[in-house]
This record gives structure tokens, C-alpha cells and sequence, in this order.
């Protein structure tokens, strides 16, 4: 069976996996016994079997299955198509010939590696989990046909899939449950060409000190993430509603509309990219449509979040065209501004004046929120929390005054604490001075153009 690595988290992803195989090989011992039997009594997966066991929580596989929504089916069909790779024997059982025709048995499907190993094919998928059911083996293949979300985990198929076509899991999906992360170079691959960037923080959903409607907000955007297959799959909405999810953060710059999308990332397991829109629809013009496309296509099969920064500079007020160079650039805004409302995924838009968007753009948004700059309460809790707690704090600091007489964003508040942590470290100490923070405000709102 599996290897289990010194690593803590490739031993726990190895018995997570381990223990999905173990079911996988009694739900095959269990098909092939029904079939055998006299006369078959093969059914659907579910009356078959119970559910796969309870993963750990905390292995990739676990964040796999949550990731990809993969119920008994399509969980069956994923370590399906990871036997080969994983625990090869567990498909010897289906390399048996039909002894009247001397070859193999069509129903289980496969093909013959080189090596003398068993690749499944999308007829043993079927034979797997349908059986003799015809409705259960339709309803497997329109998944496959149509690219259902769980079917991200595979390599795409033709759009009428060949019984005999090799199941295959997606080369990032088997770098990812095999290594333990994604695929780098490919993600690298994906993004050269296009100004973007993924980010992450380390910060929890507790961290954010926000207004409750911003809160709230917010949490309808992470709901999305993790309910929104759902509502259009369960409850039918996909042709009712658009697929995907798009919000427009505005609000002075520190207000925290970055940290916003890393943390919504963060809690619903997705990767966030930031792309810089301003030099997207400028440096890259005569490219653009190549390399969006390119950046949609991963982002929507790999459930990325895409955080578009500087969204001025797509959905600003409309200008006359004055020359061909304009027209073109307006070509490749209007490609954006389609693909956003298609992608089937969420898209946030950053921008620091809701004034700036064009009044026509409104009405494309599922979500505005406002990150407005916080109150005297809330700045007091940001400059609180934003110090070392290794660091000791000048008693004639009074945080509840310096909260009051300065508004100023959480952004500002984190450069002016390092700056005056970086001064305490020069002097040798870890003692931070009142005298410094006032000098670091002031240099602060002289930045903004602001007398202090």
C-alpha cells in the first residue's frame, strides 16, 4: 500500500488515502461479486454501499474531497482513476478473462499498460458505480460530458465520451494529493504574461476589524464560495442564475480590501490571485485576450479566487475614442468585462472611490461593500493588536488618544508600528517610544499630503 513519509502531513494524507482505497477495494470486490452472481443482482453505487469513511480533516485528500464536492460516486470514480498510480493491485481483480471468449470481460472496460498494469477507462467508471442501471451510467456520463464542477479533478474528456477513453486525474490534482501541493511550475505557467500574483496572509477572519455590514457582506461572499455549487446543482438555479459571484470592494487604501479576499480565501480553501488591472489593460495591450484567457480557463478549473486591484482602470467612466489605439484597448475591456460574467467562479474588483466605476458597471455586481476608514473604537483595536507582544510599550502611549486625534486607515497604522519597531531595534531594545509613534504619524500624513 501506500508509504508513509517522516513528514507529519504526508503520513496523514497517506492514511486518509489508504483508508479510501480500503473502501474503494471492497466496493469493487462487492461489484464484481454481484456481477458473478447467479443471476446478477448489480445495482447503482448506493444501494450497494454506505458512504466512504470519515476522513481526518486535515490531509490534502480531506481538503480534496471538501474542494471538489465529491460525494460516494464521484469519490469512487477519483480513487478510480488514482489506483494506477496509488495502489496498482487494487485493479488486478479486473484484468480476469471471460473464460467463453478467452478475453476480457467487455463490461469492466480498461486498457493494458506496458508494464502489465490495469488502467481504468471510463466504461470501468460505469461498470463501477452503475452496474446494470442505465439511468445511473447516463447520469454518470452526462457529468462527464458536461464538465460537472467534481469533474475538475479529471482530465477533460470529449464532449461525447468514448466508453473506452483512459480515466485520468488532472496532473496538478495528482501532484497535489501525491506531493502534498500544488503544481508551482505549472501555476507559474499560467500566470506569466498576465501582471498577477497569488497572496495569502496569515491572519485569521478575527482579525478583520470592520463595521458589521461590511462583515456581513462579506459573509454572503464566503457563503457563495462554499454553497454556490449547490444552489445551482441541488436546487436547480443554473439556468435561473449566473454562475458565478462578482464584488466590487471600494474604500480608502489600508482599509483592508486585500486582506478581505486572502481571508475569504483562506476560510473556504481557495487560492487568491491578484491581478493588477491597470497594467493588464495597458502594457499587455495586443495580448490581453491570450493571456485572460489563459488565467480564466485555470482559475475556473482550479476553484481560484481572482482579486482584479486598480479595477479603475476596467470599469472607470467611458472616455471618447480618439484613435485606433483607443478602439482596440476598448476591444480587449469589452473581452474582460465577458469573461468576468462568465467565469463561473468569484471575482473581486478593487477600487478606492465607488465614484470612479462607471454607473453602468453597477448593475454587473452581486456585492458592493465599502470598507470605510474605521472609527476611533475600531483604530484604537488596530493599533492595540498591530504591535509585537514582544515588544513593550511606552507608558505615556496613550492608544485611546492617538485612536482619536488621527484617522487614519489600518495600513497606515501597520507602516507607522514598523517603522517605530525597526527604530526600537536599531537602539538595541525592544522598548517602543511615544515620542516615535507620534514622529511616525507625522511622517505617515505627510505621505498623504496632510498636515498632522
Amino acid at each position: 500500500m501506500l508509504m508513509n513519509d517522516a513528514s507529519p502531513g504526508h503520513s496523514i494524507n497517506a492514511r486518509d488515502l489508504e483508508q479510501d482505497l480500503d473502501w474503494l477495494a471492497r466496493l469493487l470486490q462487492r461489484r464484481l461479486s454481484s456481477y458473478f452472481a447467479t443471476p446478477s443482482t448489480s445495482q447503482p453505487l448506493p444501494n450497494i454501499d454506505t458512504a466512504p469513511p470519515v476522513l481526518s480533516g486535515d490531509s490534502v485528500w480531506a481538503e480534496f474531497v471538501r474542494e471538489h464536492a465529491l460525494g460516494a460516486r464521484e469519490r469512487a470514480v477519483v480513487l478510480l482513476a488514482l489506483a494506477p498510480s496509488l495502489h496498482p493491485a487494487l485493479l488486478d481483480a479486473l484484468t480476469v478473462s471471460n473464460e467463453s471468449t478467452q478475453r476480457p470481460f467487455a463490461e469492466f472496460g480498461g486498457q493494458q499498460h506496458a508494464g502489465g498494469a490495469f488502467l481504468p477507462t471510463v466504461q470501468t467508471a460505469c461498470f463501477l458505480v452503475a452496474g446494470d442501471c442505465l439511468e445511473a451510467r447516463l447520469a454518470l456520463l452526462a457529468d462527464l460530458a458536461l464538465g460537472a464542477p467534481w469533474t475538475s479533478a479529471l482530465t477533460p474528456l470529449t464532449e461525447l465520451p468514448d466508453a473506452g477513453q483512459l480515466l485520468q486525474v488532472d496532473p496538478e490534482a495528482q501532484r497535489r494529493v501525491t506531493l502534498g501541493g500544488p503544481a508551482v511550475r505549472e501555476t507559474r505557467d499560467v500566470l506569466q504574461g498576465v501582471a498577477a500574483r497569488r497572496v495569502s496572509t496569515g491572519l485569521g477572519w478575527h482579525d478583520l476589524v470592520l463595521p458589521p455590514d461590511t462583515l456581513a457582506e462579506l459573509e454572503e461572499i464566503r457563503d457563495w464560495v462554499l454553497h454556490g455549487p449547490t444552489l445551482l446543482e441541488d436546487w436547480g438555479l443554473r439556468d435561473r442564475i449566473r454562475p458565478g459571484h462578482t464584488a466590487l470592494f471600494h474604500g480608502p487604501p489600508g482599509t483592508g480590501k486585500t486582506l478581505a479576499a486572502c481571508l475569504i480565501g483562506k476560510l473556504c480553501e481557495r487560492e487568491v490571485h491578484r491581478i493588477d488591472l491597470s497594467l493588464v489593460v495597458s502594457k499587455y495591450i495586443g495580448e490581453t485576450e491570450k493571456n485572460l484567457s489563459r488565467l480564466f480557463e485555470a482559475a475556473e478549473k482550479r476553484g481560484w479566487i481572482l482579486f482584479f486591484d486598480e479595477a479603475d482602470a476596467l470599469f472607470g467612466k467611458r472616455t471618447r475614442v480618439d484613435d485606433a489605439h483607443d478602439r482596440y484597448a476598448n476591444q480587449e475591456v469589452s473581452y474582460l468585462l465577458q469573461r468576468i460574467e462568465d467565469f463561473a467562479g468569484v471575482v473581486i474588483l478593487a477600487s478606492n472611490l465607488r465614484s470612479n466605476i462607471d454607473d453602468a458597471f453597477m448593475r454587473r455586481f452581486q456585492s458592493v461593500v465599502a470598507f470605510p476608514m474605521p472609527r476611533p473604537p475600531e483604530r484604537a483595536r488596530l493599533w492595540r493588536e498591530a504591535f509585537s507582544r514582544r515588544a513593550t510599550l511606552d507608558g505615556a502611549l496613550n492608544i485611546d488618544r492617538l485612536a482619536e486625534r488621527h484617522e487614519i486607515a489600518g495600513g497606515t497604522i501597520m507602516n507607522v508600528v514598523r517603522w517605530v519597531s525597526l527604530r526600537a531595534l536599531a537602539r538595541g531594545e525592544m522598548f517602543i517610544r511615544a515620542d516615535d509613534v507620534d514622529e511616525g504619524v507625522r511622517r505617515e500624513l505627510v505621505k498623504e499630503g496632510r498636515a498632522f
